[in-house]
């Protein structure tokens, strides 16, 4: 199993930067494909970014493209989301989580294919 903890959410104005980070402990992070999702108020989770165990695929929201970045450290068990001009159509919590096994790049974007979740932290930006 792996244990995952988001941080780095916060209040942010629109235009500004923000990165999210999430911890993982327990077993090998190399060896879990990883994502980001994010769920407002009264809407339904919805994904946001992905990448690969190695970290050479990455994969986006057609919304969150060319804004937010995906990425990893494996040496340090730790995922990033670096969001660079945040919309307030961004708030909401964002969790990340992790899962063995991804059958193709397809899976990627759903939430049921992942095992492990975060408890998620608050990201509210302002206009």
């Amino acid at each position: 199993q792996v244990q995952l903890v988001e941080s780095g959410g916060g209040l942010v104005q629109a235009g500004d930067s923000l990165r999210l980070s999430c911890a993982a402990s327990g077993r090998t992070f190399s060896i879990y494909a990883m994502g980001w999702f994010r769920q407002a108020p009264g809407k339904e989770r919805e994904f946001v970014a992905a990448i690969s165990r190695s970290g050479a695929n990455t994969y986006y929201a057609d919304s969150v493209k060319d804004r937010f970045t995906i990425s990893r450290d494996n040496a340090k068990n730790a995922l990033y989301l670096q969001m660079n001009s945040p919309k307030p159509e961004d708030t909401a919590v964002y969790s990340c989580a992790a899962v063995q096994t991804i059958v193709n790049s397809y899976y990627y974007t759903k939430a049921t294919s992942y095992n492990y979740w975060g408890q998620g932290t608050q990201v509210t930006v302002s206009s």
